[in-house]
């Protein structure tokens, strides 16, 4: 059994604020620390449960957060960017199954550290005319593949958007939000011990994907700033939909990997803080 990892951090065990999870942040090595035990007891839950091969993404902001000295050492990672797939980098149909290790919600939800990608410069982001965010877009991109999303463990705010998308995927809330910067956590063990216990579980009895779609789907995302929107009706297939929206038509994974583009130009383009 073939098991891919994508690991974000806001969603992490313990975590709650821009410095918990941003490289210079006074607690961002604890961050560090956390979500590496974080995926370590994801690792032990699919080992449990008979898998033979497991890859790790390093998915958050720079992705080189987590510390591969103290990452189980039987995995291969996937670390540094940039990535043609971003947070699915290297996902491919070979994979039984998905596993999203810390994430959180979407940009406007009441959640600990919601956010779309890149803070408050995405405003909102939709797919097929549904509200999404990181979430959305990498169950999309795994369901086109084939590759079904079997676990997703954040705080309970992401836990009910993922299941929103798919009532299947197992969740495991390892905090409870009080605002988007202030939560109610579980303690680490009894987190990463349910993190284990849900990940064994839900691979014992593996899902059956589903098939590999060509469909295509149209992701919509609004910018703070006109001057991005402005910038990305230069790339062939994206329109306007309004001076700060613009969208484009492909199929999931070609919609994430030109989505990485777009974020690259904005990035480029402005300069304000994820948490601001």
């Amino acid at each position: 059994m073939r098991i891919y990892i994508s690991a974000d951090m806001e969603g992490i065990t313990g975590l709650v604020d821009a410095d918990d999870v941003q490289p210079g942040g006074r607690d961002y090595e604890r961050g560090r620390r956390a979500m590496t035990e974080d995926v370590n007891a994801a690792v032990r839950g699919a080992r449990r449960a008979g898998a033979t091969e497991i890859v790790v993404n390093d998915a958050h902001g720079p992705m080189r957060n987590l510390t591969a000295d103290t990452l189980a050492p039987d995995v291969r990672l996937i670390r540094g960017k940039p990535k043609t797939m971003g947070m699915v980098e290297g996902l491919t149909q070979d994979f039984d199954a998905l596993l999203c290790v810390g994430y959180h919600s979407r940009a406007g939800v009441h959640g600990v550290l919601s956010h779309s990608f890149m803070g408050h410069e995405i405003e909102d982001m939709w797919l097929d005319d549904r509200p999404a965010g990181e979430i959305g877009l990498v169950h999309a991109s795994a369901a086109a593949l084939g590759v079904p999303l079997a676990v997703l463990t954040g705080d309970d705010a992401a836990c009910a958007e993922a299941t929103a998308w798919d009532p299947d995927i197992a969740t495991t809330p390892v905090k409870y939000v009080r605002s988007r910067f202030a939560a109610d956590l579980r303690p680490d063990t009894e987190a990463r011990a349910a993190i284990e216990e849900t990940v064994a579980t839900a691979l014992a009895t593996p899902r059956t994907g589903p098939e590999p779609s060509a469909a295509t789907a149209t992701l919509t995302v609004r910018w703070q700033s006109s001057a991005v929107a402005e910038t990305l009706l230069g790339i062939p297939g994206v329109t306007a939909v309004d001076p700060r929206t613009v969208r484009a038509t492909a199929t999931p994974p070609d919609l994430f990997r030109q989505f990485g583009v777009w974020m690259r130009v904005a990035t480029a383009l402005t300069n304000q803080a994820p948490y601001c």
